[in-house]
């Protein structure tokens, strides 16, 4: 009898934790690093979160909680619906979790069977197709390239729709593309879907705040009221309020769906981190013109990026939309010979390339399921940017 079980050895470690953990390590050794994987804005917490958070401690706030979340973090995660998507769910219809990836997880393992299928536009954040493997379904990977933005088409949508179809995943602006989806392209998705009512939709709002260039917004739910039954808007505090330690995520949607969810959490985790709830709560019920002038800033950044990964010899950079990515294409690199002799023939071995001459970790694109590319993270200063680029620059020019 086998010590692990056959649901462990269907996933695999996060690809963008060891690329994190693997420029920690060279750094440590001495390395001159500039690590361009990790997920999260270089921002700190905003003052008035943590101040909340103090101020629970000093409360006493230290005890368990209802599972799913507080009273006064639901009703702030209502608020929250109400005012930026236009979206009216009861407390019953809410639950709040161990961040996103927990409430996404928690989904899943909820209402997914064997033999039971899950459409995953790809490039896809790293985790969508794991826990659906974990749970013994079959994720259904779509791939959306550069020619049509990185964003699934309603044919694409259409033809990978079965009769096993349980969930269609979501994500805009996407981690790892900063692609979004616009009202119309959401419209169109959403015309598709009414013709499916036996398809659940799961829409990623992580990145909502983080837009550019006066983009607006939109979730799926919002624009087509007839599917509000069958989604479930997933969002968190980790990036928008730069919370990505402390670990709340949450959802809206079906009351069914929710209380399973809450099922599962009872016997994993039980509830999140008690004060991490009442900051989560400061934050959703707050002003959000802390925003403003963070958004500025990635937004410069991206340009930058974008600018001088465009003039890097085989890469072509598309400008994203929101999020603090860009998933640059190397296929002018594939083929290319290093000095060293070594032929780069996929895209890991671009990013292996670039850490090996250039000290610059970035995370390979076969991780998201779209070769040949990679991802950048900008959520860290122009110095540290301008600098990764012109090593990127120089790498490239390198090869023959």
């Amino acid at each position: 009898m086998p010590l692990l079980s056959a649901a462990i050895n269907r996933i695999a470690p996060s690809p963008t934790i060891a690329v994190t953990n693997k420029a920690a390590e060279l750094k440590a050794q001495g390395r001159d690093i500039i690590g361009l994987g990790a997920g999260e804005p270089d921002f700190d917490t905003p003052d008035f979160v943590k101040e909340a958070a103090i101020e629970a401690i000093r409360q006493g706030q230290t005890k368990y909680t209802a599972v799913d979340g507080t009273p006064a973090l639901k009703k702030a995660v209502q608020h929250k619906f109400r005012r930026d998507n236009n979206l009216d769910y009861a407390l019953d219809q809410i639950s709040v979790n161990v961040g996103g990836k927990q409430t996404i997880f928690n989904a899943m393992v909820a209402t997914l069977d064997p033999g039971d299928e899950v459409v995953i536009p790809a490039p896809y954040w790293v985790s969508y197709p794991d826990i659906v493997q974990f749970c013994g379904a079959t994720p259904v990977i779509v791939k959306c390239g550069l020619e049509q933005g990185f964003k699934l088409t309603p044919e694409q949508l259409d033809r990978a729709i079965t009769p096993a179809t349980k969930w269609l995943i979501l994500n805009s602006p996407s981690n790892p593309t900063g692609a979004a989806y616009s009202e119309a392209e959401l419209r169109a998705l959403a015309d598709v879907l009414l013709g499916h009512p036996h398809v659940y939709v799961l829409t990623d709002d992580m990145y909502e705040h983080i837009v550019f260039d006066d983009f607006r917004f939109r979730t799926i739910a919002e624009i087509e009221p007839r599917l509000y039954e069958r989604t479930l808007t997933v969002n968190g505090t980790s990036k928008a309020y730069a919370m990505t330690g402390w670990r709340i995520g949450f959802a809206g949607g079906p009351a069914p769906i929710i209380k399973a969810m809450a099922k599962i959490q009872s016997q994993s985790t039980s509830n999140p981190c008690s004060v991490a709830q009442a900051a989560a709560t400061a934050a959703l019920m707050g002003s959000l013109d802390f925003m403003k002038p963070r958004n500025k800033a990635f937004q410069d950044r991206r340009d930058l990026v974008v600018s001088m990964l465009n003039q890097a010899a085989g890469l072509s950079c598309p400008r994203p939309e929101g999020a603090f990515y860009v998933y640059p294409d190397c296929s002018g690199l594939i083929g290319k010979t290093t000095p060293k002799g070594v032929v780069l023939a996929t895209d890991e071995d671009v990013a292996a390339y670039f850490l090996e001459t250039e000290g610059v970790a970035v995370v390979h694109g076969a991780a998201f399921g779209l070769s040949p590319a990679f991802r950048i993270s900008y959520a860290t200063s122009t110095e540290a940017l301008t600098d990764a680029c012109q090593r990127i620059q120089r790498a490239c020019a390198a090869v023959s």
